[in-house]
């Protein structure tokens, strides 16, 4: 083992005391102080081009990024004198002068490399986030007379070379072009979350991590806020890994070093907590820099609590409040889902805590999820125990290009099924065959079994015929305020932690997409409301759960009880 290897690499299981005690959570790694010494000099000179007397870096920077450049550009094995940080991914909230900062760091590196004729990335995810980093970087140069000596600006193609070696860093927005047939020795990504909305996202990213693999290596820098919608696609796998890798679970040599300025998941989970105004310094490096206290108090008094789902914009961009973790729009609902999930409940298990189950099912056209749940009541305790799937066809990916990473990351998570235009019935026999395990187990009741909306019952009833369902057990639900008493109970269930669910992040994703609208005494949850985010599957838990309201009993009551573990 490696002399710095006293933790797995990068770990950084105090991160949370470093964010309490004012200093950057990364992990402690060997440094070439003459790099690092190098780097500093020249990053510090800079001066921000948009700020009133143009002050340099080495005042107007914020401690923290100056960690991140030098771990980024200096880091040493000091057995092997290799660099050992090959990507970095840093997580902070947004008016923290990240662009700024990543401008800057990217004339760094076009300073520091010293081989001829190289190409770096500066990539933005839209043309104005691109366009803005290109506006810094340049603004930099174009301050400094020596700088404009040293680089060659072309704004038009929005390029910054350096003369002495050729090497040229270009500002380009994220395309699945941008590095084709090119290996950058280095690529800055902004604003990374917004790739989890792009369908070929991890394809670029593959490309651009190749050149990781060359003799001259490439290094990798992501820096971000966190996303005003659940992490997903690119987005949800680089913070799941980085994570890991933070909390000493990413493998014994991890290239990833994390820079996470995030509250735990219990002070997510903890609205009180993350909106009293004290907390917010932690994960703030630059309040009191780029951002003023006062004024970001007045914008969320005034901005961010004008109803939940301004609420749940500003915590995500301005607190990193990950958006189905410490809050979510809408039903109120949401806001109990992730406490009342329980560890090691599946189908399997399920089936075998209960003394009665029902199933409800949902579904659209084929640009639509086909959901189902099955919902079962524990035998021992009287909870009612969740459990749901769902399929899409094709045109699902086509028509929503924006949502497809997302549900490209459910079916890995085990929790959605993708479909070929061959199995056109695919969703309909998969529900088929839940029935059949449902029958097999003895669970479902004689009379209303299975719940489905009018318009899927022509499209199911022949499949689940098939497999031994009865006519009297197949029962359609009303829906739109129909569903009123089964959104009323389940917001009750759920902060009771009577209803029991698999922590399925689809689930999690359809309960955040809920915007509820109220009239009198009724509740609509529509798929109108909802619009392109979907809720089938939480709609097929509705109406299971007005089965289960009905106080089932089995056709044939179970011949053990569950007794727990």
């Amino acid at each position: 083992m490696s002399a710095i290897d006293k933790f797995p690499r990068f770990a950084c299981p105090d991160w949370w005391g470093k964010l309490q005690r004012g200093e950057t959570p990364i992990a402690d790694i060997p440094l070439n102080e003459d790099k690092a010494r190098r780097a500093l000099a020249f990053f510090n000179r800079l001066r921000l081009p948009d700020v009133p007397g143009n002050p340099a870096m080495a005042t107007a920077c914020g401690e923290w990024f100056r960690d991140i450049l030098v771990a980024f550009f200096a880091s040493e094995d000091p057995e092997t004198w290799q660099p050992i940080v090959w990507e970095l991914l840093c997580m902070v909230p947004k008016k923290n002068s990240k662009s700024t900062y990543a401008a800057g760091l990217g004339l760094t590196a076009l300073f520091m490399e010293e081989a001829p004729n190289r190409q770096m990335l500066l990539v933005g995810p839209s043309q104005n986030i691109s366009q803005r980093c290109f506006d810094q970087a340049q603004g930099m140069v174009r301050l400094d007379p020596m700088l404009r000596d040293a680089f060659q600006v072309q704004d038009h193609l929005k390029s910054i070379t350096r003369r002495k070696t050729g090497t040229a860093l270009d500002v380009k927005t994220f395309d699945t072009s941008i590095v084709t047939g090119e290996i950058p020795v280095l690529t800055i990504i902004d604003e990374v979350h917004e790739l989890g909305k792009k369908a070929k996202a991890q394809a670029v990213m593959q490309q651009i991590r190749g050149g990781g693999i060359t003799k001259q290596r490439g290094k990798l820098l992501m820096i971000t806020t966190q996303s005003d919608e659940p992490p997903a696609g690119v987005w949800r796998t680089e913070l799941d890994k980085a994570r890991k890798i933070r909390d000493g679970r990413g493998g014994p040599a991890p290239i990833m070093l994390p820079v996470l300025y995030e509250f735990p998941a219990e002070q997510q989970r903890n609205q009180d907590y993350w909106r009293d105004r004290r907390n917010w310094r932690l994960v703030l490096p630059n309040l009191g820099l780029s951002i003023d206290e006062q004024a970001l108090v007045d914008d969320y008094e005034n901005n961010g609590r004008v109803n939940r789902h301004a609420e749940q914009i500003w915590a995500s961009q301005h607190l990193n409040i990950e958006i189905g973790v410490g809050l979510s729009a809408g039903w109120i609902g949401a806001q109990y889902w992730d406490a009342a999930a329980e560890a090691g409940l599946t189908l399997d298990a399920l089936i075998a805590r209960s003394e009665v189950a029902v199933m409800g099912i949902d579904g659209g056209g084929l640009d639509d999820l086909f959901g189902v749940s099955v919902i079962g009541r524990c035998a021992e305790t009287g909870h009612w125990l969740h459990w749901a799937r769902a399929w899409a066809h094709p045109d699902v990916l086509e028509e929503r290009k924006e949502i497809a990473p997302r549900l490209q990351g459910f079916e890995q998570d085990g929790d959605l099924v993708l479909l070929d235009d061959q199995d056109v019935s695919g969703d309909v026999n998969g529900v088929a065959e839940i029935a059949a395990r449902l029958i097999a187990a003895e669970l479902l009741p004689e009379e209303n079994a299975i719940g489905v909306d009018t318009t899927n019952l022509a499209a199911i009833q022949h499949a689940l015929f098939g497999v031994g369902v009865t006519y009297e057990q197949l029962v359609t639900i009303g829906q739109d305020w129909r569903l009123s008493p089964a959104w009323w109970g389940m917001e009750r269930m759920l902060k009771q932690k009577t209803f029991r669910h698999c922590g399925q992040p689809m689930m999690a994703w359809t309960v955040g997409n809920a915007k509820p609208e109220v009239k009198g005494s009724a509740m609509r949850i529509t798929k109108e409301v909802a619009g392109k985010a979907k809720i089938d599957p939480l709609v097929a838990t509705a109406n299971s759960v007005m089965l289960m309201m009905r106080d089932p009993v089995a056709a044939k009551p179970a011949k053990f009880v569950y007794t727990g573990m």
